[in-house]
């Protein structure tokens, strides 16, 4: 079993997974990667989702793809830059749609931080990826081992929101059950796509409307 350094509640859930011959032969890429060429995020961040969002934690699942691949930007959260960092197009059109939805005015900051700590599982498919080479870490077993996230969350937890935009995401979440939690879908909030249902999607409000209705505290999206 490959020892991974992960939160607690996690590694408990995912024990299985890491002793499957494929991520042990995922740790192998990974580390050898780390050798050769720059990865991001830094290894210290590759489980950052994680451990700032214990399991019994988890409210609510926004599910990326790949992380950012420029230098500065990625920490192991999609969607979320480090601090100081400007707010890549899909970002700042996330920003424009909790603008338009709430009525709030998000914080400047990128980092996306503030929401982990309060439930949201910020879950790219790949957990890794080569400098300037967008994909690169894909079909290497990090798919098999998100794809167990999910599913764990699904079927062990009730009432979790799954926030599936783009295609890509929906075809990851498509086995959910959507009587047991709320699964949003609409188009990327990239550049390409965001004019085609992104804006006005509502997801924010209806994330915290259906929180609200089980009793729980809305996500301040701010």
């Amino acid at each position: 079993m490959v020892d991974v350094r992960i939160e607690q509640s996690w590694k408990s859930k995912l024990a299985k997974e890491f002793e499957q011959d494929y991520f042990a032969g995922l740790t192998d890429f990974v580390r050898e990667e780390y050798r050769q060429y720059t990865i991001y995020p830094p290894g210290r961040l590759i489980f950052n989702a994680f451990d700032l969002c214990p399991f019994e934690q988890v409210r609510v699942v926004i599910l990326g793809q790949d992380p950012y691949h420029e230098p500065g930007q990625a920490h192991g959260l999609c969607f979320s830059v480090q601090e100081g960092v400007p707010l890549p197009p899909s970002l700042e059109n996330i920003f424009r749609e909790i603008r338009q939805d709430l009525g709030e005015e998000p914080l400047p900051s990128g980092n996306l931080e503030r929401w982990a700590r309060q439930g949201v599982l910020l879950l790219n498919a790949t957990l890794t990826v080569r400098a300037h080479r967008a994909g690169s870490h894909q079909n290497k077993g990090w798919e098999r081992f998100t794809d167990a996230v999910v599913h764990r969350l699904a079927e062990e937890k009730q009432g979790l929101v799954f926030l599936l935009w783009g295609a890509y995401a929906q075809r990851k979440g498509e086995f959910i059950d959507s009587n047991r939690h709320l699964v949003l879908k609409s188009v990327h909030p990239s550049p390409l796509s965001a004019y085609r249902g992104f804006f006005g999607n509502h997801h924010f409000s209806k994330t915290n409307q259906y929180l609200q209705s089980q009793g729980l505290d809305p996500i301040d999206w701010r």
